[in-house]
């Protein structure tokens, strides 16, 4: 079982000092996919970076504007393309004269033949500054690394913050949820390498995008991936059993999933049943939804 952290104690649009050197702002978007909504996280004092400035919320952007009076934006960093994340990153940036730093939408992020999915792909998304692994973006009292984290979306990044050994994890790493994981783009191999790749560095707290922190990383992390390996052995068992289609595995599957996330869950599925044929371990007739799949 994943120790899931749902407490959280908030306000929209409030602006609240959750660690010496972050503040937080949450937008009024919840939803099955974004649970309360896009916590938008500040870095630092007088000069800060702001992580994820979320949706184009009019109300929203008023919000940020007040909690961010009377000092510099500096940098605005965006974790991936997606509409909950990206679409106020350049208004604000604009703003405050700052620079957009991230990783570009992919051209194929394999979310329109899903209507409803997530909150959408923003696929006009392009950072002013394209990010690579290891990279720094500094301030006066505060230092955060780019992590790239492929396997939710091909473009994902996650930022460490060094001064307090903590990691902002985007959609990589969530404390309500389980992540969605969107073929084409989205890969369930990257997916775990990134995973292990943020185990290794033995962060002290994760600051989701959405959701409470992380505070137990390591066990937390391992309940993640043991997670995965059991929906993987699910899957193959549901093979053994005669199904033969996703869409058909899925309701039996994620039983106690709300079915408003099933159509997500299905492209999760999919995401498996692409990383089981690539290692061999099952055959595949069609591609996609569509494709019919058997044991090796």
């Amino acid at each position: 079982m994943i120790p899931f952290v749902r407490e959280l104690a908030f306000e929209y649009g409030r602006c609240d000092q959750v660690s010496p050197l972050i503040r937080r702002v949450i937008a009024r978007n919840p939803g099955p996919f974004t649970y309360t909504g896009t916590g938008v996280y500040i870095v630092g004092r007088g000069e800060v970076a702001v992580i994820d400035p979320g949706p184009d919320l009019p109300e929203h952007f008023e919000a940020l504007k007040a909690a961010l009076a009377g000092e510099r934006v500096t940098h605005v960093l965006v974790t991936h393309h997606h509409l909950d994340h990206s679409p106020l990153a350049h208004p604000l940036a604009d703003l405050f004269g700052a620079k957009v730093h991230g990783r570009p939408a992919p051209t194929d992020h394999g979310e329109a033949a899903a209507p409803g999915l997530e909150e959408g792909a923003d696929d006009r998304f392009r950072p002013d500054v394209e990010l690579a692994d290891g990279d720094v973006i500094s301030g006066p009292d505060w230092t955060l690394e780019a992590v790239t984290t492929p396997g939710h979306t091909s473009n994902h990044v996650c930022f460490a913050l060094k001064e307090e050994n903590a990691l902002f994890s985007g959609d990589h790493i969530m404390g309500w949820s389980t992540t969605v994981i969107t073929p084409p783009d989205g890969d369930m191999a990257d997916y775990f390498e990134s995973l292990a790749k943020v185990r290794a560095r033995t962060f002290d707290t994760l600051w989701p995008t959405h959701g409470a922190p992380v505070r137990e990383v390591t066990p937390f992390i391992d309940a993640y991936i043991a997670h995965r390996r059991a929906r993987e052995a699910q899957i193959l068992e549901a093979l053994g059993a005669g199904f033969t289609s996703i869409p058909a595995m899925v309701p039996s599957l994620y039983a106690a999933v709300d079915p408003r996330l099933h159509p997500a869950a299905a492209l999760s599925v999919l995401a498996h049943m692409n990383q089981l044929v690539k290692e061999g371990r099952v055959l595949a007739e069609g591609e996609g939804l569509a494709g019919l799949y058997r044991l090796a």
